[in-house]
């Protein structure tokens, strides 16, 4: 045995790393760490010294297990299992018990508890978070993950997307991983990677060994302090002392799996054959090893020699049904079964599938008769593919495309290769693998006959290449994936051409006409319930003078007589809504959308709901709740891994900064939403980065600098984008302010002729305020419409904008008094919205009319020092919300949200829940 004091001598600093970790998990506050490096080098070490610090914080510990790897929730189910508890759990024991009725449906379903439908992935992750959260009860805990890269794909996503939200539970976790590149991605999280021990501290764990100077200086230069290669090569060289290490090329694993080997291959062969069980099997459980090995003809007693050797060790008590027999390193596993010849591993899973032959272990069986498969084989195929859609029922798409396309493999028939293949791609689309479901598709595709596989397939590379944001080859797809099907499936064709609106929508005006002539021909039954979406999208395309635009509420009405539409469609019409410029009625169904997501646990989708309803707040001027709503969605994208939605919410939040004037933050946003590349365009965030910085530089009175950046968004391929729309206004008083309004006359006639076809109200105040700059002799009575036809209580933002405009007008026209009046009206407004530029212009335009400047004015100064996060747990928590019913609504753990409380109460001067219903105005 070795001694793991002289093993972690040199690793000073990462002890001193994981004691502050354990520090901070007692003192209520969370975190997480990932420890990389090579096979050997003392993660394992380090987890174990954690586990012995931990002191009263509770442990948890688990493994990736490489034989497992294709079962979903295999490494959650092994981990969380201390922390499940019973119904009856006592508080502070954790338990699934103590989880909302979702979280704790979900984790059930994902276990392999219950046989219900699988919920968002996402929820998963997010019920892992709470069952952390009570697990650790007021002693803290400490989660401990060896082996991460070889977790199966939907344990690591819920357990990421758990460590990514941790913050005030007290919980900590360490995840141990390879430094393979692309092993174990942990994007968002803090990283050590391990380097080999020092001279010193590598030649200690030499010391124990009789071994020649020579002999010792070689070990020590081909070790490269590697702990595991430090203990083993000596023994290796013992046991073949004529063995020349010096003179094996071989990279170091490779050496230490010989070493290993070496070891094995002197055992008896029953043992041999006894340890190969094992390492086919590594979860070790001893009724099927016992069981495997009666079959082969072997005995439990020969393990005997291998105990011995201190090849293998024994986890949880002799008689506990948690027992298994591990190897002592992975290694030692790779080894025995690498070194295998064919025959004899064939042999071992055919024994392993006849142990497992028990209902429970239908999954286990079937990868197992596969390993023992030697060519196609019909009955294996078959079970994989109930296998597949197990995985895919409690949302292990990682797991189901596996199963998928091994199932694929074993298929003698080319129609059901196609077909196992095509359902192989799709799954690993919605495990978001995009390279694997583009490979699969493409190898599908060249198969299969059918044109609805083949449309299927079409619409899978159509997707992952959206997604990887190679927008003109997903446009491509979807149209000729359309054409494919739209006599034999119009509905399905629509639905297809409706999501090139998505496609065409980023590369141009082109593209979207090609998608409206297609729509326009496709014969879609009219009682279709795609029919209305189909014919409300449509108005996409529509310029000019229409007689009465379809309405989403109406719409909506429509659908409801006729069926059900996706929520994919759904998200759809409200961005259509958007811009067809019926911003009450898109903010009604992003309301209904986000309350559905929060009530489901769809992660996934809350960000792109949550960014519809951000965007509407900042157009509108509620920039406090556009900020805290963006910012919520921004850290649900980057923790779900949705880049297309992080550009676009980064440079949201520009804006509205842009707006309150912070310069800063505007800058660093809107380079956070442009940084990156698509193909055929910017990047999503790109429109909307241009018109915050537009903005900005419009209300720091640099209006040449504004113009330029208007005018970048006002040009193909954005010139029909919401954001570039919208901008035409700022647009026109940066022309004028520039000293030329020549300028603005192209973009207000498209604006013109958009308004024309939208028919809103507050679309022509903003057209009279345009004119109203353009023509001095009309500016009075343009001005003064523009005012009467502003929504001065849903849009107060415009109304003051104009308010400032006519004053500064009538300021030049020596009409002080008049001027007073207006300025006066618009700088309450921006004092109350909080836009700091614009009031300091407006407060500068009332000292040039004569009224002394007093200063700027308070605003809600302790609501304003809240956080985003902090301001919508608080909003929540006034409307006599729980802590777990918060929680739950925004994807944290009850602790996080108390905590959130607890820092938000003295910034507000109150000192219980109880007097938040008296500031509940000023959180609006």
């Amino acid at each position: 045995m070795h001694d793991a004091k002289v093993e972690l001598r040199g690793r000073e600093s990462e002890i001193g790393a994981i004691g502050a970790l354990l520090d901070r998990a007692r003192e209520g506050g969370s975190a997480a760490l990932v420890l990389r490096g090579e096979p050997g080098i003392g993660k394992s070490a380090l987890l174990d010294h954690a586990a012995a610090a931990a002191g009263s914080l509770r442990v948890l510990r688990g493994a990736g297990i490489e034989v497992e790897a294709e079962l979903p929730f295999a490494g959650l189910q092994l981990l969380l299992r201390p922390a499940l508890g019973t119904p009856r759990s006592q508080p502070g024991t954790g338990g699934l018990a103590r989880l909302p009725e979702p979280q704790r449906a979900a984790l059930e379903t994902a276990l392999g508890f219950s046989s219900e439908a699988g919920r968002d992935p996402m929820l998963v992750g997010l019920a892992v978070l709470s069952l952390l959260a009570e697990y650790a009860g007021d002693a803290g805990a400490v989660v401990l993950v060896d082996d991460a890269h070889w977790l199966d794909r939907a344990s690591r996503d819920a357990l990421l997307f758990a460590a990514r939200r941790l913050y005030a539970e007290g919980v900590v976790m360490i995840f141990a991983t390879r430094d393979d590149e692309g092993a174990f991605t942990a994007d968002g999280l803090p990283e050590r990677r391990l380097a080999g021990l020092s001279p010193d501290a590598s030649a200690a764990l030499l010391d124990g060994h009789d071994l020649a100077p020579a002999v010792r200086y070689r070990l020590l230069a081909e070790a490269h302090g590697n702990p595991l290669a430090l203990r083993e090569l000596p023994i290796a060289m013992a046991a073949e002392p004529s063995a020349d290490l010096r003179a094996n090329a071989l990279p170091l694993t490779d050496r230490l799996q010989l070493a290993f080997h070496g070891q094995v291959s002197r055992l008896p062969t029953a043992t041999q054959g006894l340890l190969l069980i094992i390492a086919s099997e590594e979860t070790g459980e001893p009724a099927v090893v016992l069981h495997a090995a009666k079959v082969l003809g072997v005995d439990i007693d020969d393990l005997a020699p291998a105990e011995r050797a201190g090849l293998l060790r024994q986890v949880g008590s002799g008689d506990s049904a948690e027992s298994a027999i591990v190897f002592r390193h992975p290694l030692i596993r790779a080894a025995v079964y690498a070194r295998a010849p064919l025959g004899r591993r064939l042999a071992v899973h055919r024994a392993l599938a006849d142990a497992l032959a028990a209902p429970e272990y239908a999954d286990r069986r079937a990868w197992h008769l596969a390993a023992a498969a030697a060519g196609p084989d019909a009955e294996v195929a078959e079970l994989l593919e109930h296998t597949a859609a197990r995985a895919r029922e409690r949302s292990g798409y990682q797991a189901a495309a596996a199963a998928y396309e091994r199932s694929a493999r074993l298929s003698a028939q080319p129609d059901l290769q196609a077909r196992r293949e095509a359902l192989a791609a799709q799954t690993a689309l919605e495990a978001g693998d995009l390279e694997r479901a583009r490979r699969l598709a493409d190898r599908a595709a060249g198969r299969a006959d059918d044109d609805a596989v083949r449309a299927n397939l079409i619409h899978v590379q159509a997707l992952a290449s959206f997604w990887q944001r190679d927008f003109p080859t997903a446009h491509r797809l979807l149209m000729n994936g359309s054409d494919l099907i739209a006599e034999s499936d119009p509905g399905r064709a629509a639905v297809q051409l409706l999501q090139a609106v998505h496609t065409g929508w980023y590369l141009g005006d082109d593209a979207l006409a090609e998608v409206r002539d297609r729509l326009r021909i496709l014969e879609l039954p009219q009682e279709h319930p795609i029919a209305p979406a189909a014919a409300y999208i449509a108005q996409l395309f529509d310029s000019g003078p229409v007689a009465q635009p379809l309405s989403l509420t109406r719409t909506l009405a429509e659908i409801r007589t006729r069926g059900e539409v996706s929520d994919q469609v759904l998200v759809m019409l409200c961005g259509v809504a958007m811009n067809r410029g019926q911003d009450g009625e898109a903010y009604a169904l992003a309301t209904t959308l986000i309350e559905r997501c929060r009530t489901s646990g769809a992660a996934g989708r809350l960000p792109t709901v949550l960014g519809f309803s951000a965007d509407l707040d900042g157009v509108t001027g509620r920039l406090r709740a556009a900020i805290t709503t963006a910012s919520e969605a921004l850290d649900l994208a980057r923790d779900t891994g949705q880049q297309h939605w992080v550009s676009q919410l980064s440079s949201l939040l520009a804006y509205t900064y842009a707006q309150s004037g912070e310069e800063q933050r505007c800058r660093d946003f809107a380079a956070a939403g442009s940084d990156g590349h698509s193909r055929g365009f910017g990047t999503p965030g790109a429109p909307w980065a241009h018109w915050a910085l537009g903005l900005l530089e419009l209300g720091l009175g640099r209006a040449e600098a504004a113009l330029r950046q208007f005018e970048r968004l006002n040009r193909d391929p954005f010139e029909h984008q919401f954001s570039a729309l919208r901008s035409v206004p700022d647009l026109v008083e940066a022309a004028v302010r520039a000293g030329t309004p020549e300028r603005a006359t192209a973009p207000l006639a498209r604006f013109e002729r958009w308004a024309e076809s939208v028919r809103q109200p507050w679309a022509d105040a903003l057209i009279l305020r345009c004119r109203a700059q353009l023509d001095d002799e009309k500016a009075e009575q343009l001005y003064s419409e523009a005012l009467a036809a502003h929504d001065i209580d849903g849009r107060p933002a415009e109304y003051a904008r104009t308010a400032l405009l006519f004053g500064e007008w009538l300021r030049r026209e020596r009409r002080k008094a008049q001027a007073r009046t207006r300025l006066t009206e618009a700088l309450t407004i921006f004092e109350q919205l909080g836009m700091a530029p614009w009031a300091q212009r407006a407060r500068n335009e009332l000292t040039a009319a004569g009224v002394s400047d007093g200063g700027e004015r308070p605003r809600d100064r302790a609501v304003a020092g809240l956080t985003p996060q902090e301001l919508q747990i608080v909003r929540l928590a006034a409307q006599n919300m729980s802590n777990r019913d918060i929680a739950a609504q925004m994807f944290l753990s009850h602790r996080t949200v108390g905590y959130h409380l607890y820092k938000a109460y003295p910034k507000l001067g109150i000192t219980s829940r109880s007097e938040l219903k008296d500031i509940a105005a000023q959180l609006e």
